[in-house]
C-alpha cells in the first residue's frame, strides 16, 4: 500500500522539474536568439551610421580642395600646376583616410547615363584590390540606375551627400561604400561630384566575431543554467511547491488551519510569507534610497552641465553694445547651441585702435568634447591674433598648434577677418567655413572666397588672404552651417537662399536686427523640429567717420 502511494509521487515530481528545466532552456535559447538578432541589428545600424558619417566627412574634406570652376577647363585643356597639386592632395588624402579610391567626375546631365573622370587616385593597398587609374577625360557609362538616381539627386535636388553600398565583390574588387558629395563653383552650382570608395571589411569582420560570441555564450549559458536549475529546482522548488499546493488544496477544501509548514526551502518567498513581506519592505527602502541617490546624481550632472554652459557663454563676448564708445562700426553676434554646450564659437576684439579682428568657428561633433575643443581653439586664435600677422598667418599657426596633440582627431572650420577701421580694408582667410554674406548698398550676397583646409586636420597647411574694401554702410554677415542646414520635420534644409532673403528683408537694420530676422526665419521654417546643429551668427556694420551722422539718423 505504501509502495503504491509513493510510486505516483516520484514521476510527478520528476515531470514537474523536467518541464521547468525544459522551459528554462527553451526560454534561454529564445532569449539568446532574440538578443543576438537585436544586438546584431543595433550593432550593424550603429556601425553603418558611423561609417556613413565618417565617410561623408572624408568626402567633404576631399571636396574642399577641388576647384569646381576649373573642372571643365581641365577636361578641355589638360593638366596644369593646379591640377597636379590637387591630384597630389587627393592622393595623400587616400593614404591618410585609408580609402581605396577618390575620384572626381563630371556627369552627363542629359540622362545621367555617362560621366567623365577629372581626378582619379587609387590606393589598392588598403584592401588588396586591383583598381586601375582613370586618365583625365576618361569616359565611362554609369554603373546602374542606383548611381544614376544618386547623381540626379546631387545635380538637381540639392542633395549634399549620397551613399551607395556594394555588399558583393570579386577577387579584384571587394565590398565597399561609395560616398558622393557635390563640387560646387563660386556661383553655387554643382560642377562635379567627389566620390570616395571605402572598404567595408571593418563592418563585415566585426559582425562574425559578434555572432560567434553570442552563439557560444548562449549555448554555454543554456547548458550551465539547465544543469544548475535541475539540481536547484528539485531541492528548493519542486518539493516545497508540491507541499504548498497540497496544503492550499486542503485549506480550500476544509477551511481550517493546518500544521505549520515550517522552513520548506531556502527560498524565503516559499517558506515564509512574513519574511517575504519583510524582504519586500527592505528592498523597497533600498530602492527608494537608490532612487534618491540617482536623482541627486542626475541633478548634480545637470548642475555641472548648466555651469559648463555658463562658462562657455562667458568665454565669448555676450554684452552688447560691445564697444559703446565707438561710432565707426557696430557689431552683434549670437550663439544658440543644439545641446546645453556646443562646438560653435565666435569672437571679436580690437587689436589696436584702428583694427578690429573677428572670427567664427564650427568644431566637428557636439556636446562637451566639442565645447572643450572650441574653447581651446578660441583662446589660441585670440592669443595668436594679439601677436600680429595676417589672418592666413594666424590660421596656419593655430592649425599647427591644434595638430600637435589632437588625439581625438577633431577639427574646426574657421573664418577670420581683420578690418582696418580707418580705410575699410578687410583682410580675411577661410579654413573650410561657410561663405560670408555682404551688403554693399543694394542687397546681401554671398562672397565666395577661397576655402583652405580645416584647422586640426593636417599640419603645415597654407591659407590664403582675401582682401576687400568696405564702403561706408557695408555690412558683413558670417555664420555657422547650423543656419543653412537647419531642417524641418521632413528633413528639408533652410539653405542660404532663405538666409539671404531674411537678411534682405531688414537690410537697412542694425546688426542685431539682421541676426534676429535670420533667427526668426529659421524658427518659422523648422516649425518646432528638434535643433540638430549649433546656430551661430555674427554681423558687423562699417560706419566710418564720414558716415556716422547717417548711421545715427538710421538708428
Amino acid at each position: 500500500m505504501r509502495k503504491t502511494t509513493k510510486k505516483p509521487g516520484k514521476p510527478r515530481r520528476a515531470s514537474l522539474a523536467g518541464r521547468i528545466i525544459r522551459v528554462i532552456a527553451a526560454v534561454l535559447l529564445l532569449f539568446g536568439i532574440i538578443l543576438g538578432i537585436v544586438g546584431l541589428t543595433a550593432f550593424t545600424r550603429a556601425f553603418k551610421k558611423e561609417y556613413d558619417e565618417t565617410t561623408y566627412h572624408m568626402a567633404r574634406t576631399s571636396a574642399s580642395v577641388v576647384n569646381g570652376d576649373r573642372l571643365s577647363d581641365y577636361l578641355e585643356n589638360g593638366e596644369d600646376a593646379e591640377y597636379k597639386k590637387t591630384n597630389a592632395a587627393l592622393a595623400q588624402f587616400s593614404v591618410d583616410m585609408n580609402v581605396s579610391l577618390i575620384y572626381v567626375i563630371v556627369v552627363d546631365q542629359s540622362d545621367y547615363g555617362a560621366f567623365q573622370s577629372v581626378f582619379n587616385v587609387v590606393n589598392n593597398a588598403v584592401d588588396n584590390s586591383a583598381y586601375t587609374v582613370w586618365e583625365l577625360g576618361h569616359e565611362r557609362d554609369t554603373t546602374n540606375n542606383e548611381y544614376r538616381r544618386k547623381y540626379m539627386a546631387i545635380y538637381e535636388e540639392g542633395s549634399t551627400f549620397e551613399t551607395v553600398y556594394r555588399w558583393s565583390g570579386s577577387r579584384e574588387y571587394h565590398p565597399h561604400i561609395t560616398a558622393m558629395v557635390p563640387v560646387k563653383g563660386r556661383d553655387g552650382a554643382v560642377k562635379g561630384i567627389v566620390c570616395i570608395q571605402r572598404p567595408v571589411r571593418e563592418l563585415t569582420d566585426a559582425i562574425m566575431p559578434y555572432v560567434f560570441f553570442v552563439l557560444t555564450d548562449t549555448l554555454l549559458l543554456g547548458i550551465a543554467a539547465s544543469y544548475l536549475a535541475a539540481r536547484y529546482i528539485r531541492k528548493q522548488f519542486v518539493s516545497p511547491v508540491e507541499k504548498i499546493s497540497s496544503e492550499a488544496t486542503r485549506f480550500a477544501r476544509e477551511n481550517t488551519k493546518g500544521v505549520p509548514l515550517g522552513k520548506l526551502s531556502d527560498i524565503g518567498e516559499i517558506s515564509d510569507l512574513a519574511v517575504s513581506l519583510d524582504t519586500l519592505e527592505t528592498e523597497m527602502a533600498q530602492y527608494i534610497a537608490d532612487l534618491t541617490a540617482a536623482t541627486r546624481e542626475k541633478e548634480r550632472i545637470s548642475t555641472e552641465l548648466t555651469l559648463a554652459s555658463t562658462i562657455q557663454e562667458n568665454a565669448i563676448p555676450n554684452v552688447f553694445p560691445a564697444f559703446p564708445d565707438r561710432t565707426d562700426f557696430d557689431i552683434f553676434a549670437s550663439m544658440t547651441p543644439a545641446q546645453m554646450v556646443g562646438g560653435d564659437f565666435y569672437n571679436f576684439m580690437l587689436v589696436d585702435d584702428d583694427h578690429l579682428a573677428m572670427w567664427i568657428g564650427d568644431v566637428s561633433g557636439k556636446g562637451i568634447p566639442a565645447a572643450l575643443f572650441m574653447m581651446g581653439t578660441n583662446l589660441m586664435i585670440a592669443e595668436r591674433t594679439r601677436l600680429g600677422g595676417s589672418p592666413a598667418d594666424i590660421l596656419a599657426a593655430v592649425n599647427n598648434n591644434l595638430c600637435e596633440n589632437n588625439k581625438a582627431e577633431m577639427f574646426v572650420t574657421v573664418w577670420l577677418g581683420i578690418l582696418e577701421l580707418s580705410t575699410g580694408k578687410l583682410i580675411a582667410a577661410n579654413a573650410g567655413h561657410e561663405y560670408p554674406a555682404m551688403y554693399r548698398g543694394e542687397r546681401f550676397e554671398l562672397v565666395q572666397d577661397r576655402h583652405g583646409f580645416v584647422l586640426g586636420g593636417m599640419r603645415n597647411m597654407k591659407y590664403r588672404n582675401e582682401t576687400f574694401v568696405l564702403d561706408p554702410g557695408t555690412k558683413l554677415f558670417v555664420y555657422s552651417d547650423g543656419v543653412p542646414e537647419a531642417c524641418d520635420a521632413s528633413g528639408a534644409m533652410f539653405k542660404t537662399d532663405r538666409m539671404l532673403d531674411a537678411l534682405n528683408a531688414v537690410k537697412d537694420g542694425t546688426p542685431e536686427d539682421l541676426l534676429r530676422s535670420v533667427k526668426d526665419a529659421v524658427d518659422r521654417f523648422v516649425n518646432g523640429a528638434e535643433q540638430f546643429d549649433d546656430l551661430t551668427m555674427l554681423c558687423v556694420a562699417y560706419r566710418p567717420a564720414q558716415d556716422r551722422k547717417t548711421g545715427e539718423e538710421n538708428k
